[in-house]
């Protein structure tokens, strides 16, 4: 029990999870390491088929195998997020702002779930804490003499 209430407090952080999902996912996934990637572990509870044809990738919907409230979750968990980013007084993060010019909203919405189940995945198989900063180039401060 302890282990999994140590799980659920290094999961909530990630923007769109919370603690419900949090515990869902904990509760659902024995060991992350048993999926190969994050990839993987995203396929397997929420999403889309694809078709690999001519080295294009064309994706065919989201498939409803898996864990239906875990995805329910993570779809609505995305959702919620890129509602409070597109706040006027908010800056949408650049990676979700190009994505929303290429694609719809509700595609996006799934995407950014895929990302977030991909995120999840990483952390409970390597054992890390969340880091909003993490993949982002470090702002360089010059140094107080």
């Amino acid at each position: 029990m302890q282990r999994q209430e140590a799980e659920c407090q290094r999961l909530a952080p990630i923007p769109g999870v919370g603690l419900l999902t949090a515990t869902a996912v904990v509760a659902t996934v024995a060991d992350a390491r048993s999926f190969r990637s994050g990839r993987e572990f995203a396929a397997f509870w929420v999403w889309s088929h694809s078709s690999r044809d001519r080295g294009r990738i064309k994706l065919l919907g989201i498939s409803k195998r898996g864990d239906l409230y875990l995805r329910t979750l993570l779809i609505h968990g995305a959702r919620t997020l890129l509602t409070t980013q597109s706040r006027a007084d908010r800056e949408l993060d650049p990676w979700l702002r190009g994505l929303l010019s290429r694609r719809p909203k509700n595609v996006a919405i799934v995407a950014l779930a895929n990302k977030m189940a991909r995120t999840i995945w990483a952390l409970m198989a390597h054992g890390r804490t969340f880091d909003r900063s993490w993949g982002r180039p470090a702002m360089h401060v010059p140094a107080v003499s």
